[in-house]
C-alpha cells in the first residue's frame, strides 16, 4: 500500500497490511479513522475501496487529510504551481530568525547557544514559499495540498531524531540537502470522504460509521518521562506553525509554541493523572469511547509503552461483555524511546520489547460471525515471520458472557 507521510511517533506505516487484513472479512463501507495523525491508515483506506471519516484535534493532521481525502484535482494541476515555487528566491523571514542556522562546520549549535533543525537555506525557501502560498491560492482544498508538500520537503531535510522538542547537536547529513517540493501522492475518487478537527468524545456523538479505528497517543509508561515529553502538540509544533502561519509566541530552547503547553494542549490519552483508585485516567477514557462509539466495529490499536497495560486493557474489554479477537505484533522501539538520558532524552526499559496490539471488538453482539481471520508472513520492520503471530490470549464467549459455540 503506497502511503506518504513524514518522521512521526506512533506511525501505523508498518502495519497496514495486517490492519486491512483484519477489517477485510467484515464487509463494512464506512471507516471512521479518529486520531488520524499523519493520515497512513486514512490513505490505505482510502485506497482500499472505503468510505473515510478521518479526525485528529492536530492542524497538520486536518491539512493532510484534506489534501488526501478531499481534493479531486490531479497531479497535472498542481505541477505548474510547485514549480514555481521551488523556483522562488529564498528570503530571511520569521522562520529564518527562529529555526535556520548556519552550517559551522557541522556543528548545528548557533551563536545563541542554541541548536536549529534546519539550515538557512532551507528556512529562506519556507519563508519564501509559505508567503506566496497565502498570496496565490484562496481554494481551502489547494492550499491544503501545497502545505502538505511543502511539510514533506522539509521534513526531508530537517536536523532532528524525529521530532521537534530538541535538535541534534551536529547537522544531520540530510540537512545540507536543498529542500525540493513535489506533488503528493494524491488519491482520486467518487466517494465522500470527511475531515474533522475535533475532540474524539463529540465526534462520537455526531457521527456513525460501520467501523472505528482508534490509534490514540499512548502518552509513555516510563515514571521518568516529563509530560512535555509526550505530547504531540509540542512534538510538532512547527507544522502547525506552518499550517497556519500565524508567527506565535515562542518560548524554551527549541522555541516551541508557547500554545502547545501542557495544560493547553494535551490530550486526555496523553494524561499522568490516576483517578481515586489508583488507575490512570486514560483507562477510564478508552473504555468509554469504546463503549460510546456507534458502530458495528470497533479496531483498536494500542503499544505496550503505553500508560495503560494489556491487563487493564483487557479488563476493559470484559466488561463490554462483546465478541474481542486480540492479535500482536513485535515492533521495534522508536528510536525516542531508545535514547539514553545523557543525551535530554528518557529510556524505558521494558526488557526491549516493543509490541503493538490490535483488538477487533465487535460491538453489535453476536449478530454477525466473523470467520477466522489469519495473518501470516506479515513483515513487521523486517522482523522474521514467525514473530508475526497471533496473541495467545483471545477472550472466549464464555468469559465475556457470551453463549459459546
Amino acid at each position: 500500500m503506497d502511503t506518504q507521510g513524514i518522521k512521526y511517533t506512533g506511525s501505523k506505516k508498518e502495519i497496514l497490511p495486517v490492519l486491512l487484513e483484519l477489517i477485510k472479512p467484515l464487509n463494512v463501507k464506512t471507516v471512521l479513522d479518529g486520531f488520524s495523525g499523519t493520515t497512513r491508515v486514512s490513505q490505505a483506506l482510502k485506497q482500499s475501496g472505503y468510505t473515510v471519516y478521518a479526525n485528529d484535534i492536530a492542524d497538520w493532521s486536518k491539512v493532510f487529510g484534506e489534501c488526501y481525502l478531499l481534493n479531486k484535482k490531479p497531479a497535472s494541476y498542481y505541477l505548474p504551481i510547485i514549480n514555481h515555487l521551488n523556483n522562488l528566491p529564498g528570503k530571511y523571514g520569521w522562520f529564518s530568525e527562529n529555526y535556520g542556522g548556519e552550517p559551522n562546520g557541522g556543528s548545528a549549535m548557533q551563536k545563541d547557544g542554541r541548536k536549529r533543525i534546519w539550515q538557512l537555506h532551507n528556512t529562506k525557501k519556507l519563508d519564501a514559499i509559505r508567503e506566496e502560498i497565502d498570496k496565490i491560492v484562496k481554494n481551502k482544498i489547494e492550499k491544503s495540498v501545497l502545505l502538505t508538500s511543502l511539510i514533506i520537503a522539509m521534513d526531508k531535510v530537517d536536523s532532528s531524531v524525529g521530532h521537534q522538542v530538541s535538535y541534534l547537536k551536529k547537522w544531520a547529513p540530510r540537512a545540507y540537502n536543498t529542500m525540493k517540493m513535489e506533488v503528493p501522492r494524491l488519491i482520486i475518487d467518487d466517494k465522500k470522504h470527511m475531515v474533522y478537527q475535533k475532540d474524539i468524545f463529540d465526534l462520537t456523538n455526531d457521527i456513525e460509521v460501520d467501523l472505528a479505528y482508534y490509534d490514540p497517543p499512548y502518552g509513555s509508561s516510563n515514571e521518568l518521562m516529563p509530560p512535555s515529553r509526550v505530547r504531540y502538540a509540542s512534538y510538532y509544533h512547527i507544522w502547525k506553525t506552518i499550517c497556519l502561519n500565524d508567527k506565535p509566541k515562542l518560548v524554551g530552547v527549541a522555541n516551541r509554541r508557547e500554545d502547545v503547553g501542557d495544560a493547553i494542549s494535551g490530550s486526555i490519552f496523553e494524561e499522568f493523572r490516576k483517578n481515586n483508585d489508583g488507575q490512570y485516567v486514560v483507562i477510564e477514557a478508552i473504555e468509554k469511547l469504546i463503549r460510546n462509539t456507534p458502530a458495528k466495529y470497533v479496531v483498536f490499536s494500542y503499544n505496550n509503552n503505553g500508560r495503560a497495560t494489556l491487563q487493564a486493557i483487557k479488563d476493559i474489554l470484559k466488561n463490554l461483555k462483546k465478541k474481542i479477537s486480540i492479535f500482536e505484533m513485535d515492533y521495534k522501539k522508536n528510536v525516542m524511546a531508545t535514547i539514553t538520558r545523557t543525551t535530554n532524552e528518557w529510556i524505558n526499559d521494558t526488557n526491549g520489547k516493543n509490541k503493538e496490539y490490535l483488538f477487533l471488538i465487535h460491538k453489535k453482539g453476536k449478530s454477525e460471525a466473523v470467520s477466522e481471520i489469519k495473518i501470516e508472513k506479515i513483515d513487521i520492520r523486517n522482523l522474521a515471520p514467525a514473530n508475526q503471530r497471533r496473541l495467545i490470549f483471545s477472550l472466549p464467549a464464555s468469559e465475556v458472557g457470551l453463549p459459546c459455540g
